[in-house]
């Protein structure tokens, strides 16, 4: 099992909820987050932000499944040809998952 993180732009969110859905991954856990990244923050006028919001979502799949779900998230996320801010993808592995309801191992 593998998790990915994936932190994108907040206008993007349901867009790649719903491609995840369609394509049949539909348990994601959704995270309000703040962050900066290669850009720094931004600068408008005289005023710095700092750290922009941003949604972090966080899905288990099977391994074989890695490919499909990044590709989804990498296609409906982003914004444009090399725009900085459309966020980042972070894969690594799930030793074990269970089901709290009724303790069986396993997605």
């Amino acid at each position: 099992m593998l998790m990915i993180r994936a932190i994108i732009r907040p206008e993007k969110t349901n867009s790649v909820l719903s491609e995840l859905l369609n394509a049949g991954f539909p348990a994601v856990t959704r995270l309000d987050v703040y962050g900066r990244g290669k850009q720094k923050g931004l600068t408008v006028g005289e005023i710095h932000y700092d750290e922009l919001p941003k949604q972090m979502l966080l899905i288990v799949v099977e391994d074989a499944d890695k490919d499909d779900v990044v590709s989804i998230v990498m296609r409906t996320a982003r914004t444009g040809e090399g725009h900085l801010g459309d966020g980042r993808i972070f894969v690594s592995p799930v030793e074990a998952a269970y089901t709290v309801s009724t303790g069986k191992a396993g997605l």
